[in-house]
């Protein structure tokens, strides 16, 4: 087992969780009871109360329900960039006992095709701007294609007057008439309300289903039930001391888990405020939280390095926030310290993945660590096995992280294989595998070393670039960093990175500067030998590096 970290969780808490033995939608009921008036969700410059919401999600379930054959069980798709309709629309689905599909707003339309295939979804819900990446997977253009689908404007969500600025042009459109058989309007639906007559989801059904990334092969559909995201969703709440009155800015993407959870049901099952962006925008987010006095952010490392390295960061009013967390990449440590000695907040970092329903591993709020994935939360079991054996590995060498715990997803959608090779049986428990490498400190902790295949193999040296990359934000020129391995005909591989630098020191700094102050801070088989300039590096919906995209177009053209 894990070297015990107890003496650092925040006080109180148990060692295990025990899981509510009631559904997502339940809560969404209790805190429309508790608050009919209270804001629900603050979205360009418009609140939408608790009873509103309950109203609206009650009556479109019903219309899924009687109107567009949606039953118990059926997997519906969901793409849309994050708005309150986004919110209605997942809740409607569960109080239909169905389960969510959530796509990628940024998805082609033959990826659409391979989710609405691969979950056998009918039925989507769809922003109007996406519609065009829907419209060839409906029947009759396609067998087995999508027989019906929903469309929603982020403008009706809008107040008539007085609209926060900076509101992106596809939030403003209007809204666009549907004449295609199978189309229907989410407001034309709810205005027609009708009753829901069918009871709530048992907490044991299956309520959403994220597709992975697909950095192996096809993307893979996590089977989670109301019951596993509400033991990630819970263990969030009461290690970071969330309550009803807290306020969270909502801008993560919500067709992936940070978002989701962060953002949506974790402040639903606590009957909190959500206070929504559509999309990215620095100076929008800290008016939001100056104005809505926001308590808890959970943003990925790549959006909140955007957001402090605004010129007008220092003058912003950021007090109310007590929470800022997250995880799918280590906070770089220079970052960590700029946040605490200019701001005084501390980021608190986490680690999940879509397998988990996000939250798995967190630091203590009063104890963290930089850098640091944190300890075991209540009702986790995290191990450090070798890849090869699957032995648990001594405290402080470098293995993969295998986990058991109430979160874990059931297994992957119709992939006997990938579960075979996913899942292990230790002690009497399900542990998963998790494809990351770590080690624990003498205290408890993870600290991720990378991706098990992004390792770098330097004359056998093993390189993890997320060390290397975190040390290349203590240069005062670098924006953003990404390390990659590429083909060395000496070496076998050899490290390099991909930088944006800062607008004024572009022009100023060479790439061998680059390389020369590297070697001054850090064993020279880690230093990058070669160095790239670049105006950008490709990120992901939700924010993170695209690495290996990166690593694949260097190795090509090496």
């Amino acid at each position: 087992m894990a070297i015990s970290s107890r003496a650092f969780w925040p006080k109180g808490l148990p060692d295990q969780l025990r899981v509510p033995q009631a559904p997502l939608t339940h809560y969404l009921e209790v805190a429309a009871d508790r608050y009919p008036d209270k804001a629900a969700i603050v979205y360009g410059g418009r609140s939408l109360s608790y009873g509103q919401l309950r109203a609206r999600v009650n009556a479109l379930s019903a219309y899924l329900s009687q109107r567009m054959g949606v039953q118990h069980g059926d997997r519906v798709l969901l793409m849309s960039q994050n708005c309150p309709q986004f919110i209605e629309a997942f809740y409607a689905v569960m109080r239909a006992g169905a389960v969510v599909v959530p796509v990628n707003a940024m998805s082609t339309a033959e990826e659409v095709a391979y989710y609405m295939h691969n979950s056998g979804a009918q039925v989507a819900l769809v922003a109007q701007e996406l519609l065009p990446h829907v419209l060839p997977n409906m029947q009759p253009h396609i067998a087995n294609g999508l027989s019906a689908v929903m469309v929603h404007a982020y403008s009706d969500a809008l107040p008539t007057e007085h609209i926060d600025p900076d509101l992106p042009e596809v939030v403003l459109t209007p809204r666009q008439p549907l004449t295609q058989a199978g189309l229907h309007g989410m407001e034309d639906a709810i205005a027609q309300q009708l009753v829901q007559t069918h009871p709530h989801p048992d907490v044991n059904d299956l309520c959403v289903l994220p597709y992975t990334s697909g950095t192996t092969g096809h993307p893979k559909g996590c089977q989670h039930t109301h019951a596993t995201v509400l033991a990630s969703n819970m263990s969030s709440q009461i290690w970071r001391g969330l309550h009803a009155e807290s306020v969270f800015l909502a801008v993560a993407p919500m067709f992936h888990m940070l978002g989701m959870q962060g953002g949506m049901n974790v402040p639903i099952t606590l009957s909190s405020t959500i206070v929504m962006m559509p999309r990215w925008h620095a100076p929008t987010a800290a008016r939001l939280i100056e104005k809505h006095r926001v308590t808890c952010w959970a943003a990925p490392p790549a959006m909140l390095i955007d957001f402090f390295a605004n010129p007008q960061a220092s003058a912003w009013d950021l007090t109310s926030l007590s929470t800022l967390s997250g995880g799918g990449a280590a906070m770089p440590e220079s970052v960590s310290a700029l946040l605490q000695s200019r701001f005084g907040i501390s980021y608190n970092e986490a680690y999940g993945l879509s397998e988990t329903a996000s939250f798995l591993l967190g630091n203590p709020p009063a104890r963290g660590k930089r850098q640091c994935l944190g300890v075991m939360t209540p009702g986790v079991d995290a191990r450090i096995v070798d890849p090869t054996t699957l032995e648990e590995l001594p405290q402080g060498e470098v293995g993969e992280i295998v986990t058991a715990g109430s979160q874990l997803m059931l297994g992957y959608w119709h992939n006997d294989a990938a579960d075979r090779e996913a899942f292990f049986e230790r002690d009497g428990k399900r542990f998963f595998r998790t494809g990351d490498l770590a080690s624990i400190d003498e205290e408890g902790y993870f600290f991720m070393r990378d991706r098990l295949k992004r390792m770098i193999n330097a004359s056998g040296y093993k390189v993890w670039p997320a060390e290397v990359e975190s040390a290349m934000y203590e240069h005062p020129a670098i924006h953003e960093a990404c390390v990659v391995g590429v083909s060395d005909p000496h070496r076998g591989e050899t490290v390099k990175v991909l930088v944006v630098l800062k607008p004024e020191a572009r022009g100023k700094v060479t790439e061998q500067e680059i390389v020369n102050w590297s070697r001054e801070r850090m064993a020279v088989y880690k230093a990058p030998r070669l160095v790239r300039f670049m105006d950008s590096l490709p990120k992901s919906g939700t924010g993170k590096i695209l690495w290996r995209e990166l690593q694949d177009a260097e190795r090509a053209a090496t």
